[in-house]
């Protein structure tokens, strides 16, 4: 008797053990009883019927699903060699399970068929620089087919577009003539450019030596004026007093007679054939007569 409950404590310690099954923080666990789904349990340590109960774990962290290289026609009847990498997470564990039999084979193959359809729609040139396009428009094809089987389709990434190696090698020689024709452009610019501003130096240059000899000029001109006018101001200067001064001596018409005679006298000492005696001088040379007849009369008083 004894035997028998020890061998029914162990049997039950066993039953036990194989009952307690532990999720980790990112697994989901689905309990199946007899094959039909029953629950779905959470992270943690969790007890099932050992062999009524089976726990199937499903990994929610983000997975990648690496798409195989594959040829693809592109619009203009180019072939050209593209893989891809798909990021997805599933959204409903129980979804993942028992809506699709083999998600990874099944997303590889949607991916493959949606990239030859997309790139279909493109040229060689547009596939090649349109990479952001095609990462969005598969995205948004993926992740809608995807949702049915619980799972959420968050990134692609097209890893390489590859055309044919004669293609390859005419865009080489494309961009190489393209970089060449730029080069020869950006050279010839920079002769132009230098020769506008060679000529602009050399107009600014001959502006400033004009701008210059007008000052200098202007300068020149100014002081002359200036000069000018100082010796007309101090001529008109002189004239005054000479003219305040006579009025103040009132000087005699004899006075003025003898003036007129020195003045004639220099007159006479210059080299003109001419010379003009004003008509108001008439009145004058009689008062000059008169002087001489009265220094006659004095003469001969005293000779005799």
């Amino acid at each position: 008797m004894p035997v028998l409950v020890i061998i029914v404590l162990i049997f039950l310690f066993i039953w036990a053990l194989l009952g307690l099954k532990i999720v980790r923080p990112y697994q989901r666990g689905a309990v199946e009883r007899l094959g039909k789904y029953q629950r779905m349990v959470q992270p943690g340590l969790n007890f099932i019927i050992p062999f009524l109960e089976r726990l199937i774990k499903v990994d929610m962290r983000e997975q990648v699903v690496d798409v195989p290289p594959q040829e693809v026609i592109t619009k203009d009847n180019a072939t050209v060699t593209v893989d891809a990498i798909v990021y997805y997470e599933v959204t409903d564990p129980v979804k993942v399970l028992y809506n699709v039999a083999n998600f990874r084979l099944a997303t590889i193959k949607l991916a493959q068929t949606n990239l030859r359809n997309v790139i279909g729609d493109l040229t060689l040139d547009e596939s090649l620089t349109s990479r952001e396009r095609i990462n969005a428009k598969l995205r948004d094809v993926l992740d809608e087919a995807t949702d049915k089987w619980g799972a959420k389709v968050t990134r692609v990434e097209l890893q390489r577009i590859e055309p044919p190696s004669d293609v390859t090698e005419a865009m080489h020689r494309q961009m190489k003539a393209e970089r060449d024709r730029r080069a020869v452009v950006l050279e010839a610019e920079g002769i132009r450019q230098a020769a506008i501003l060679k000529a602009e130096g050399e107009k600014q240059a001959r502006i400033l030596e004009a701008e210059g000899q007008a000052g200098a000029i202007e300068r020149v001109a100014n002081a002359e004026k200036y000069k000018l006018l100082t010796v007309a101001e101090g001529e008109a200067q002189a004239i005054e007093r000479v003219y305040a001064a006579i009025h103040k001596g009132n000087p005699t018409k004899d006075l003025i007679a003898i003036k007129y005679l020195e003045a004639l006298a220099k007159m006479a000492e210059g080299k003109a054939t001419k010379m003009f005696i004003p008509y108001e001088a008439s009145a004058i040379m009689s008062a000059v007569a008169v002087i001489a007849e009265a220094l006659k009369d004095k003469t001969e008083a005293e000779k005799k």
